[in-house]
């Protein structure tokens, strides 16, 4: 019977030891207000909107978590947040930009990273493809800032599996630089399709289909 118990027990060990962790660095897309950071702007749930989505498990990335069967680990995410520095009306971002969040990821074998929705909506500048030697001025843009991005998760994490999911219904600017950037770095896109959105934001519906899109492709990639 003891065997029989020890068995089981290094089992159960055994499985938590290789169920990877899975974070998320993201927007309003991701932003939860009953697991999200403290002080960060939430978005879900949402009551002057009829999007139905009201708990974690309805998010997206609980979704993914559990038919992945990965532990779902931090989820940082800011509502209205840009990748690069600049925000809204051409506002200093410097602090809740996605590129400020590298270093705040904790554990993480697979990133999932949604983003670039705020950088299309705000109007950030587009600047130049850069690879290195980034300055300030460079990361008030997007295209260095999403280098920026990429290269600190890649050295943060050179064992996790990274992953861009691109919005659909952005303007082409920003789906041809997130694509550009993320293939230097060989990162999959999910480019995402025909997602369901009340005032911009998906819906119980559009959280499945983001979470369908997103498996599909983080197996392709296993």
């Amino acid at each position: 019977m003891k065997k029989l118990f020890l068995f089981m027990a290094m089992a159960l060990v055994s499985f938590g030891t290789f169920a990877k962790t899975m974070v998320v660095l993201g927007d309003s897309y991701s932003a939860h207000r009953d697991v999200i950071p403290q002080g960060y702007a939430s978005y879900y749930p949402v009551f002057y909107s009829s999007t139905g989505v009201q708990t974690v498990d309805q998010m997206w990335y609980s979704l993914v978590a559990n038919k992945m069967k990965y532990t779902l680990g931090s989820i940082n995410a800011w509502s209205g947040s840009t990748i690069c520095n600049t925000g809204y009306g051409g506002q200093d971002f410097s602090n809740q930009s996605f590129i400020s969040r590298i270093d705040k990821l904790g554990k993480a074998d697979v990133i999932l990273i949604l983003g670039g929705t705020n950088d299309a909506w705000a109007n950030s500048p587009i600047g130049n493809y850069k690879y290195a030697s980034w300055t300030k001025e460079d990361l008030a843009t997007f295209r260095p800032a999403m280098a920026y991005l990429l290269d600190g998760l890649r050295k943060k994490y050179p064992s996790a599996g990274i992953f861009f999911i691109l919005n659909n219904d952005l303007k082409d600017e920003i789906n041809e630089s997130v694509k550009t950037v993320c293939k230097e770095y060989k990162v999959p896109v999910v480019e995402l399709k025909d997602i369901e959105k009340e005032a911009g934001h998906p819906t119980l519906t559009g959280m499945k289909q983001i979470a369908d899109q997103v498996v599909k492709v983080v197996k392709r990639h296993k």
